[in-house]
């Protein structure tokens, strides 16, 4: 039998005319039992509303008379988003609902966005429902009296929990719901007209906690981080969706394949096809992998289409918050025929109006795709379409590649962090700055998240001895010493302390950010210090979608004023290219088998033929038993490529190992250029590669880690990740609003530390997991393992090749970067590279294109 809060939402479905699905169904009678657990469905599903009317159901369950009357409630529900933008549309959807059903509640956001005068509003009365973020519900808890803020908490659910699982924010998340967890969870229920305290048993009295995550590979693992080691395993429920989301999927392939770009990254050469497609739709998106892409695509639209000015706008996350906000509403109101955006764009927004999503160049990760393409057809039963522009010729067999991953249901992993000391020591000030933590219950409750289950109780020691006495080498400096110890309760007393720790939680660090603003005022945004720091008054660049003359810097602020040049510098943002997924990847590995074998039943690997068939005459098509490796002799030296298609950052780590094993059989120095395919080693001598073949040691997996901080400078990759973890743990302050440290001068601050640790205090453990990290992330070493022994168990093809294959030559257009100064462009550069090579000394056989940005660094053993 139906109780009166299914009754109610029941009723609000009909007088919608909308359909409840039995995911929705089965959401409702899962949470209105008590249960916690996750929710995966697709985007587009109605999964909001899927966690949002159980809650409402829930609530007038207990207040089956007076639901609509207006109560003191607090604050029953969080609502953790991974981006502020979601936050608006999220709360407009909810607070409709409310509004139709007569509930008088209030629906509010708390994020970076929220002015001084809402945080204040919500500090005087709490909503009953707050959507925040990560960084804002910390900074709750860093507030005095935050206990009685979540006294009456019912219910927390972390949104898009995919994109958060695997990141230092996640952690954030997973200490924050350690502490949400022991405050407890009240609510008073009717009786007779009466009000009474309602504890019907200890399992209603555990806040509910849910996360929405859409499909990825280790579904339950993401439930399990995201509850901790201390929930009950019969309170947990995994609610899967199971809808069969209808996805059309359509590469546009070159008209002439032949003369199609072999290398790069832009893929504006397709600008007339996407076009049409653009003319077609009623409004698509066009999601590109960068900001710098980004603006190089508007302005080309712009350029080549100027009756779309008006009509498109750009998105991403380094434009000013108001613009952003008007292409959403613009969105919303049906104002824009298209729109260039990044990842800005990924997650949950709903726009109806968007019918079409075009992903230039590969995505990189069959989810990421996913995700994007959801953006279309964004509302139950709709069909997404997705359009699939390759930036060269070889990320065609990408597109079929996705193609097949999603067919065959494969998803990326999303592996948890584990133990970032330096996301645990900000907690504990965050902790210290409000109401205080006592060592043994703080202790407790951070093992029972994931990321810090095998946390020692002498690592936890450490770490209180770093907060209160600056650890073992800074106990000289006033500045570390941020916490008191009064009778037990740890504790931050000093206001500056308690201030500049505010302004620094987050774990979100990048390149220090200058504002761009109008001469004349209003603002366009933030750019890199780097990038701003190489412009001279008068310089031209394209920012927002417009060209900008740079007039000066001041307090933090670039000014500018409008130009009329057609021309200018695009701004660049730190941050490499994004490698290819181990999943993706070994779906590319299948499609080269299939091509080896003459299966071509793909429209891009027909496309792809006379690429293939000139690999096949010049050097080799590797089938799935196969590794290959291709040896020829230029000018420059002596070229080995080797092919495990693995993705760049393992072939970062493999090329430098491999150098290093050669090295032990002949000294040599080496340069070395990679790309998401392959990697290129380049001496001037020849290379005994036979004799490194014929060892059995070669791809071994034996004395990995003593081989790749012998290859590779370990120190300073280590060094690098270092600046973010002392950003993250407190060690460095990045300076007040306005008044911002320059990025040099944390670069030596951080710098200065890491080399103190590592000579004094070689067992810091922010040192540690500066080296843990470098080896996991930067290099992926456990993909590399996995790599080396595949290959090692596979047929080693040695190929001697007179000029470079398709395959070889992106490589080597990547490695133009360590060539001497030139002032040739990089097009001239790479048609004498053709030339060179070519058969008869022309450029008629090889005639890729270059890219328009970017080279890849080399770098020497």
């Amino acid at each position: 039998m139906s109780t009166k809060g299914q009754q109610v939402i029941q009723q609000w479905y009909k007088q919608k005319r909308w359909k409840q699905f039995p995911f929705q169904k089965e959401m409702e009678s899962v949470y209105l039992s008590g249960y916690s657990g996750l929710l995966n469905a697709p985007t587009g599903s109605g999964k909001t509303f899927a966690l949002f009317l159980p809650f409402l159901a829930d609530y007038i369950n207990k207040y089956p008379d007076t639901y609509t009357t207006q109560k003191n409630n607090g604050l029953l529900m969080l609502w953790i988003t991974p981006l502020r933008a979601l936050t608006n549309d999220i709360r407009k959807a909810m607070q409709e609902v409310c509004d139709e059903l007569g509930i008088p509640w209030r629906i509010m956001t708390r994020t970076g966005d929220t002015s001084a005068a809402e945080k204040a509003a919500l500090k005087k009365k709490l909503p009953e429902v707050l959507l925040t973020t990560p960084e804002s519900l910390h900074l709750m808890l860093a507030q005095k009296e935050y206990p009685k803020v979540f006294e009456g908490l019912q219910v927390v659910v972390c949104d898009e929990w995919h994109e958060l699982l695997g990141t230092k924010r996640g952690v954030q998340v997973e200490l924050g719901l350690s502490k949400l967890k022991v405050l407890g969870s009240k609510f008073k229920v009717e009786d007779n007209n009466r009000e009474r305290d309602f504890q019907p048993s200890t399992f209603n009295l555990q806040l509910k906690i849910w996360g929405i995550s859409a499909t990825i590979g280790n579904l339950e693992q993401a439930a399990e981080v995201l509850l901790g080691n201390d929930f009950p395993p019969e309170q947990i429920k995994m609610v899967r969706a199971n809808i069969d989301k209808k996805l059309v999927i359509q590469s546009i392939i070159p008209e002439n394949i032949e003369n199609y770009s072999w290398a790069g990254h832009i893929g504006v050469q397709l600008l007339p096809q996407v076009m049409e497609i653009v003319k077609k739709s009623r409004t698509t998106l066009i999601f590109t992998n960068t900001r710098s892409q980004a603006e190089i695509w508007y302005h080309a639209i712009i350029d080549n289409y100027p009756e779309y000015a008006g009509i498109m706008a750009m998105h991403h996350g380094s434009l000013d918050n108001e613009l952003r906000n008007w292409v959403e509403q613009a969105l919303h109101a049906e104002a824009l025929k298209v729109v260039v955006c990044t990842s800005s764009l990924d997650l949950g927004v709903d726009f109806r109006p968007v019918d079409t999503v075009v992903q230039v160049g590969s995505p990189k990760g069959v989810a990421r795709f996913m995700q994007r393409a959801g953006r279309s057809g964004h509302h139950p039963g709709a069909i997404s379409k997705a359009y699939y522009v390759p930036t060269h010729s070889l990320e065609l067999l990408e597109g079929a590649a996705l193609k097949q991953a999603i067919k065959q249901g494969v998803f990326e992993s999303r592996d948890p962090m584990l133990l970032t000391m330096d996301v645990l020591i900000q907690f504990m000030v965050t902790l210290a700055v409000s109401e205080g933590f006592r060592a043994d219950e703080l202790f407790k409750e951070v093992k029972s998240t994931f990321a810090f289950a095998d946390l020692r109780r002498d690592e936890f020691n450490q770490l209180l001895d770093f907060i209160t006495n600056g650890g073992k080498t800074l106990a000289q400096y006033d500045e570390f010493l941020k916490v008191e110890v009064e009778n037990g309760l740890f504790k931050v007393n000093n206001r500056r302390v308690a201030m500049r720790h505010r302004l620094s939680i987050g774990t979100i660090t990048s390149e220090l950010s200058i504002r761009v603003k109008w001469l004349s005022g209003g603002s366009l945004g933030t750019l890199e210090e780097s990038f701003i720091a190489k412009l001279k008054p008068g310089n031209t660049f394209w920012f927002a979608g417009r060209s900008l003359e740079f007039i000066k810097v001041k307090e933090m602020t670039a000014y500018v004023k409008k130009s009329k040049a057609t021309k200018g510098l695009i701004p660049s943002w730190n941050g490499g290219r994004m490698p290819l997924s181990s999943q993706l990847s070994a779906v590319f590995r299948d499609k080269l088998d299939e091509v080896s074998h003459g299966i071509e039943t793909d429209e891009e690997v027909i496309a792809l033929k006379p690429l293939f068939d000139l690999q096949a005459e010049l050097s080799h098509l590797p089938q799935s038993h196969e590794f290959l490796i291709e040896s020829f002799k230029s000018r420059e030296g002596h070229h080995l490529i080797f092919y495990p298609f693995e993705g760049r950052l393992v072939h970062e780590g493999m090329a430098s190992l491999l150098a290093y094993r050669i090295s032990k059989i002949k000294s040599a120095s080496f340069s070395i250029a990679m790309n998401d395919y392959g990697f290129e080693l380049l001496t001037d001598e020849d290379i005994p590669i036979e004799q490194a073949l014929e060892d059995a040691a070669f791809f071994s997996i034996d004395n990995l880690i003593d081989d790749i901080q012998h290859s590779l400078n370990a120190n300073e990759m280590a060094r690098r990740k270092f600046r973010d973890i002392a950003h993250i743990g407190g060690l460095v302050f990045t300076g007040y609003p306005g008044q911002q440290v320059k990025n040099k001068h944390l670069q030596a601050s951080t710098s200065l530390l890491f080399e103190v640790f590592n000579e004094y205090e070689p067992d810091n453990l922010l040192v540690r997991q500066a080296y843990n990290e470098a080896l996991a992330f930067q290099l992926e070493e456990f993909r590399l393992r996995a790599a080396l022994q595949r290959i090692a168990s596979q047929s080693i093809i040695l190929k001697t090749i007179e000029r470079p294959t398709p395959f070889a030559f992106p490589i080597m257009v990547d490695s133009l970067g360590r060539e001497r100064l030139t002032t040739e462009t990089m097009e001239e550069r790479i048609s004498k590279m053709a030339r060179r090579y070519s058969a008869d000394g022309t450029a008629e056989t090889i005639t890729p294109r270059p890219r328009k940005t970017g080279i890849v660094r080399k770098k020497g053993l």
